[in-house]
C-alpha cells in the first residue's frame, strides 16, 4: 500500500487526501463545463490553488483543462464553428510567447493574489456581451487570452462571450468554446515545457485528473440542456468565492510579511 501511495504522490507537494480531492474536482469541473458550457475550469483552478504552488498549478491545471476541453470538442465535433479557429490559433501562439517571458519573473505571493482576484472577478463581475466578432476579433482574443492564461490559468470566462456571440445555438457554443480552450491550454503547456517545467513527477496525478475529467465531460454532455442552471450557478459562485478569499488571504499575508 505504501508503495502505491508513494507512486501516486512521490515528488509532488501533495498528500493522499489532496490527490483524491483534486481528482474529484476534476470530474466535477468537467461535468459542469460539459453541461453548462463553462465555469468548471475556474472551480478546478480555485481548488488546485489550495493544494499546489502557482508555478506548478498553472501547467498542471492547463493539462487538466486541455484534456477536459479536448474531450468535449471531440464529443461535439460536428458543432464546431471552424471559421474562427485559424485566427484564434495564430493569436494564441503570439500571446503564449509573450506570456512565457513574463511569468517566470513573478514571485509566488503575487501570483496567488492575481489568481484570487481573477477568480473573484470571473465569478462576480457583470458579464459583458460581444457583438458579431470576426477574424480580427478572435485573433486579438487569442493574443490576450493566451497572455492571461499564463498567469491565471482559467480564461474560459474571457473567451466565452466572444464564442457565444459567434455561435448560433448552445451546442455550437459548447463545441467551439471547447476547441478554442484546447488550443490555448495546449500551446500553454508547450510554453511551460520550453521553460523547463518537468511533468514527470506529476504524471500519476495527471493521468487521474485526465481520466476523471473525461468521465465528467461525458456525463456532462449527457446532461446538456437538462440541468437547471440557476441552482448550479448559485452553488458554484459560493464555492468559488470561499476558495478565492482563502487564496487572497494566504497571498496577501505573504506579501505583507
Amino acid at each position: 500500500m505504501d508503495t502505491v501511495i508513494e507512486f501516486l504522490i512521490g515528488g509532488t507537494s501533495l498528500d493522499l487526501f489532496g490527490f483524491a480531492v483534486l481528482c474529484g474536482v476534476s470530474f466535477l469541473g468537467s461535468f459542469i463545463a460539459g453541461s453548462l458550457g463553462l465555469g468548471g475550469g475556474v472551480l478546478v483552478l480555485a481548488t488546485m490553488a489550495s493544494f499546489l504552488p502557482p508555478t506548478v498549478l498553472i501547467p498542471v491545471h492547463g493539462t487538466v483543462q486541455m484534456g477536459s476541453n479536448l474531450g468535449r470538442a471531440v464529443l461535439s465535433y460536428r458543432h464546431i464553428l471552424t471559421s474562427i479557429v485559424p485566427a484564434f490559433f495564430v493569436g494564441t501562439i503570439i500571446g503564449a510567447a509573450i506570456g512565457a517571458q513574463l511569468v517566470v519573473s513573478l514571485p509566488t505571493a503575487v501570483l496567488q493574489v492575481v489568481l484570487a482576484l481573477f477568480v473573484l472577478y470571473a465569478t462576480w463581475a457583470p458579464k459583458f456581451k460581444a457583438s458579431d466578432p470576426g477574424q480580427k476579433t478572435f485573433f486579438g482574443v487569442g493574443v490576450i487570452g493566451a497572455l492571461v492564461t499564463m498567469f491565471v490559468g482559467a480564461t474560459g470566462p474571457l473567451v466565452g462571450p466572444f464564442a457565444a456571440a459567434a455561435c448560433k445555438e448552445r451546442n455550437q457554443f459548447v463545441a467551439t468554446h471547447a476547441t478554442l480552450m484546447t488550443i490555448q491550454h495546449g500551446l500553454k503547456l508547450v510554453a511551460f515545457g520550453l521553460l523547463g517545467f518537468s511533468y514527470g513527477s506529476y504524471l500519476p496525478l495527471l493521468v487521474g485528473l485526465l481520466a476523471l475529467g473525461f468521465a465528467g465531460t461525458y456525463c456532462g454532455k449527457l446532461m446538456l440542456n437538462r440541468l437547471p442552471e440557476k441552482v448550479f450557478r448559485i452553488g458554484l459562485k459560493a464555492v468559488l468565492t470561499v476558495l478565492a478569499l482563502r487564496l487572497l488571504y494566504v497571498g496577501a499575508g505573504k506579501l505583507l510579511g
